[in-house]
């Protein structure tokens, strides 16, 4: 695994391990308190917001809330926070906004799998030109192999944008050509404490298996794009917002802080 240590930009080591990866693992990007707030708000929150479900290919759930920009809430402090915007920027090289974020909801027991896929893999359906674009999944519950991690294929970046075919409610990566490149590339699970991050390029090829176990799965998943590389026709509704103001570190602690303070009044 590439693992290096959080900084609010990432190192020249760093951006080279992740061009030549395709991902990076920021150990403690985000402190307990920090996570431990965004987690009681998306507990308290989520139930009653509108949450997509999908299906894996047998039939188990795979459930997500998705924001289109990046807002003033809990959610934003965390997409816009200066630790995530600085290494975005780092590897695409350039200004960027939120194209997308949204919590991963693989529930004890229930959670689905994901298949083998490139995020550019439809992202360039959307209209987007170039893959000059990163995610940062940022757990907020342990993630095991046991409860479903993510797993990559090191280098696959490499490959360049696969195509992709919709099976069941997801889109899956091209499995002639993802079986070849199972020989030649090798599969990392990446497990993560709470607060710990990856930084993966959007043709990175990576899944995740069931959460058959006892322990909830939650990732919180901002995505980035460049924006000079804005889409050119509008396909869905989000991924246009150019507009992201980058928060200081300390805005998670002083938005629970406000928080904290108009409720005790």
């Amino acid at each position: 695994m590439t693992t290096m240590l959080a900084s609010s930009t990432l190192s020249e080591k760093m951006l080279n391990a992740y061009r030549r990866d395709g991902y990076v693992v920021i150990p403690r990007l985000f402190e307990p308190d920090e996570i431990a707030f965004l987690r009681a708000s998306a507990e308290r929150e989520l139930p009653g917001a509108e949450i997509l479900t999908k299906q894996d290919q047998d039939g188990n759930k795979v459930s997500l809330k998705m924001w289109g920009h990046a807002g003033d809430d809990i959610y934003g402090m965390f997409s816009r926070n200066e630790r995530v915007v600085s290494a975005a920027e780092r590897v695409i090289g350039g200004k960027i906004y939120l194209y997308s974020a949204k919590m991963i909801l693989k529930n004890a027991r229930e959670g689905g799998a994901w298949e083998w896929h490139q995020d550019y893999g439809y992202w360039y359906h959307n209209g987007c030109l170039m893959p000059d674009m990163t995610s940062c999944s940022i757990a907020v519950d342990a993630n095991t192999e046991e409860n479903g991690c993510l797993q990559v294929l090191k280098s696959s970046h490499l490959l360049g944008r696969l195509d992709h075919v919709r099976e069941n409610e997801q889109y899956v990566a091209d499995k002639e050509r993802v079986e070849v490149a199972l020989t030649r590339f090798q599969t990392v699970a990446v497990p993560l404490d709470p607060g710990d991050a990856i930084l993966f390029h959007a043709n990175l090829l990576h899944r995740s298996n069931a959460n058959k176990s006892d322990k909830r799965r939650w990732n919180f998943i901002c995505s980035y794009n460049g924006v000079s590389n804005r889409p050119f026709k509008r396909a869905r509704d989000y991924g246009h917002d150019s507009d992201l103001k980058p928060v200081p570190a300390g805005a998670i602690r002083a938005f629970a802080a406000e928080l904290i303070r108009r409720e005790a009044h």
